[in-house]
């Protein structure tokens, strides 16, 4: 007996089924028979420390000598390191899912690359387009800092030398910034020297800007014992602006953690991707989240919160006990964080072009890796030259909130990732459709071998992308494969059935959590009662009949907890909603996460999990309940980026679509893809290998 096969046709088709499948189709983790049918690699030259070096320059900007300033004033007051201990902690949730996934799939892409893998093309190229953006935008932004802060070693703006200072041209209205295009093209130049040597250059410029925090806490700790911490003798207390004060505080220095997925970007030069991956990505925000803290102890210490400078907040508070020179090593420092950032921006976008140019949405010219190098040169020129241009010409610091919506899009689907891999992970792979002889060739073995057995139970149906001669794989005749049978979707009833077994499920345990016991008598079998005990596994026979069905059921409960995640931020951020919709809103969309919640803790996580990607690394802790949060907390900060930022980024993302819609889709390389069975794709690329040899 054979196994079905399906194919994904690139072709809209009949009321648009075929566009609507190019968005759903995924592609398979890079594996070892992948790899040598691929393209060239880059190279595995990472270790652990470089990965820290990376994590930490690329997460430690400027922004936080001037953020410990606005935020205590305006927010945290002495709280400010308890705002930066709750943002660490949210930025961990997504740290863990990047772990788990990188270390599954460890090759170049990032957040585009698990999407791909798990959720589909269309969201894919969505996300990477956004990454697109956010790092053209950042480095750019990063670049035009470095003058004002040169400014101080020679005096002022005004004694600038030529080829650093900023220049208007009157007829244009342009200010143009010399210095931050040659620093671009100097970085850029570097990456493509080749990994191992960026990656050195970076650890360099990480060290210096740590070694001054360093002193800004060593020295600090010592004036502050010197003087008494005054800035904590305050009678306002630790909370003057209470706690919701200190956790607003929180949601802005959130975005000082971001630059630790440009750790999982390299994932593909990593030696052991396995093990250093995620240790990489943990001590790298761990030290930072400690740097973060520790500064802000000591600087809201040296000065009280509402006396700080808003601009130069550490320099004054050291200045104030007249260290007036250290205003010199700070900028310094501070200098060092942006080229480092620097580094760190432009390091991923390459990795991410190339990646989409593998998978044919992009033109293959992004996709070159140099011989000699073995990085992808062209698209680092590419996107070096834009980013110099842009930083040459334009002041993007309006534009600075768009680098966060692509960012906490890539978070959210990293964790919406990891439930999909728990729960349901791709049980079919895809094949070329050069293959579909060899494919042809297992199926007929299978049906042939099985033939005797199923006689009389055969049913067939299977579906090729191509009309096959073989009378089993034929479009007229089918075979009904017991464990591998697909059914089709009836989207709306499934959606609904999932909510009533979420509300069904919660309100008993919601129940007996309340009385002791449920108004319902359930068996499991053997024997009635009303205990909570027998309550899994009465609905296990009730609603999850086979493994198809356990499917279903968490597959449309993820989807009903993001919806309910959504809903829920929406309606408790936007206070100009009427009261009765806002609180309709609200009851509906945490019932349906913390139903979600329930129903995906009770049922059991897929056993193909075990054998998805590659095997032996992280695993990330407390599924499904870290995914969710995380998946609450980056949605929250999505909605409150305000309706400007979403405005310029939609802009941004209809040209994504675009572009996809005529290019990217109908060059995908799972264009005419063939998938099989997960369980028969060894097979299939053994008889593929001895039919070559």
């Amino acid at each position: 007996m054979g196994f079905l096969v399906d194919s994904q046709k690139g072709g809209c088709g009949v009321g648009g089924g075929g566009c609507f499948r190019s968005l759903i189709r995924r592609k398979q983790v890079d594996s070892v028979h992948s790899k040598a049918r691929g393209h060239h690699q880059l190279a595995k030259e990472l270790s652990v420390l470089h990965l820290i070096a990376i994590g930490v320059g690329s997460t430690i900007g400027a922004g936080v000598y001037i953020l410990v300033g606005t935020v205590a004033r305006e927010h945290s007051g002495p709280a400010l390191f308890m705002s930066f201990l709750v943002a660490g902690i949210a930025a961990a949730l997504s740290a863990f899912c990047y772990a788990e996934l990188a270390s599954r799939c460890p090759s170049a892409g990032s957040a585009y690359h698990y999407s791909y893998i798990c959720v589909g093309e269309g969201v894919a190229w969505l996300i990477g387009w956004a990454l697109i953006l956010e790092y053209t935008i950042g480095g750019s932004a990063v670049a035009r800092g470095i003058s004002p802060n040169l400014a101080l070693f020679f005096g002022g703006q005004d004694n600038l030398p030529v080829f650093l200072a900023r220049h208007h041209i009157p007829g244009l209205d342009v200010v143009v910034d010399p210095c931050a295009a040659v620093l671009v093209l100097v970085v850029t130049g570097l990456l493509c020297v080749g990994i191992k040597e960026s990656t050195l250059a970076q650890a360099v410029v990480t060290s210096i800007n740590v070694c001054v925090m360093l002193f800004i806490i060593i020295v600090g700790s010592y004036l502050g014992f010197k003087t008494g911490w005054v800035g904590y003798e305050l009678p306002t207390g630790y909370f003057p602006f209470g706690v919701d004060g200190m956790l607003a505080g929180s949601a802005t220095v959130f975005f000082a953690y971001i630059g630790f997925d440009s750790v999982a970007s390299t994932a593909e030069e990593v030696k052991n991707p396995q093990r250093d991956l995620p240790v990489g990505i943990g001590l790298a925000l761990s030290i930072c989240c400690s740097l973060y803290m520790l500064v802000s102890v000591v600087i809201v210490g040296l000065v009280p919160y509402y006396a700080m400078d808003p601009d130069t907040p550490i320099s004054s508070a050291f200045a104030a006990h007249g260290m007036q020179w250290a205003a010199y090593l700070i900028t310094a420092g501070a200098v060092m964080a942006l080229c480092s950032t620097l580094m760190g921006s432009m390091l991923p976008q390459p990795r991410i072009l190339m990646a989409m140019a593998r998978d044919g949405l992009l033109p293959s010219f992004f996709s070159d890796v140099n011989k000699s190098t073995q990085v992808p040169v062209k698209s680092t020129l590419v996107t070096g030259f834009g980013a110099a241009v842009l930083s040459f010409f334009m002041d993007v610091s309006q534009l600075a909130g768009m680098v966060s919506v692509g960012t906490l899009l890539a978070f959210t689907m990293v964790a919406i990732s990891v439930l999909i891999l728990r729960y349901v992970p791709p049980d079919e792979v895809p094949f070329p459709s050069s293959l579909q002889d060899t494919i042809d060739s297992v199926s007929l073995q299978y049906s042939t071998n099985s033939q005797d057995v199923y006689e009389e139970k055969s049913v067939v149906h299977a579906g090729t992308s191509k009309d096959s001669t073989l009378p089993l794989l034929g479009k007229t005749t089918t075979i009904d494969y017991p464990m591998l049978v697909k059914q089709e979707a009836q989207g709306n009833c499934k959606f609904f059935a999932a909510i009533t077994f979420t509300f069904y499920f919660s309100w008993h345990a919601y129940e007996y959590y309340l009385f002791g016991s449920c108004s319902e008598t359930f068996t499991d079998g053997t024997h009635t009662s009303t205990e909570l005990s027998v309550l899994p596994q009465f609905l296990i026979q009730r609603f999850v009949l086979n493994e198809g069905k356990r499917r279903e059921i968490a597959g449309w409960t993820i989807a009903a907890t993001c919806i309910g995640a959504a809903l829920l931020t929406y309606a408790a951020s936007d206070l100009s909603l009427p009261s009765l919709l806002r609180f309709t809103m609200c009851g509906i969309g945490g019932a349906l996460l913390l139903s979600g919640l329930i129903v995906l803790t009770c049922i059991e996580q897929d056993d193909a999990r075990h054998r998805f990607g590659h095997s032996g690394g992280f695993t990330c802790p407390f599924v499904p309940l870290l995914p969710i949060v995380c998946i609450l907390v980056n949605i929250y900060l999505l909605i409150n980026l305000g309706a400007a930022t979403w405005i310029r980024v939609s802009v941004w993302l209809v040209v994504g679509v675009l572009v996809y819609a005529f290019y990217g889709r109908t060059h995908s390389s799972l264009l005419d893809a063939v998938y099989v069975p997960a369980t028969h794709a060894d097979e299939i690329y053994r008889s593929a290998g001895q039919s070559l040899a």
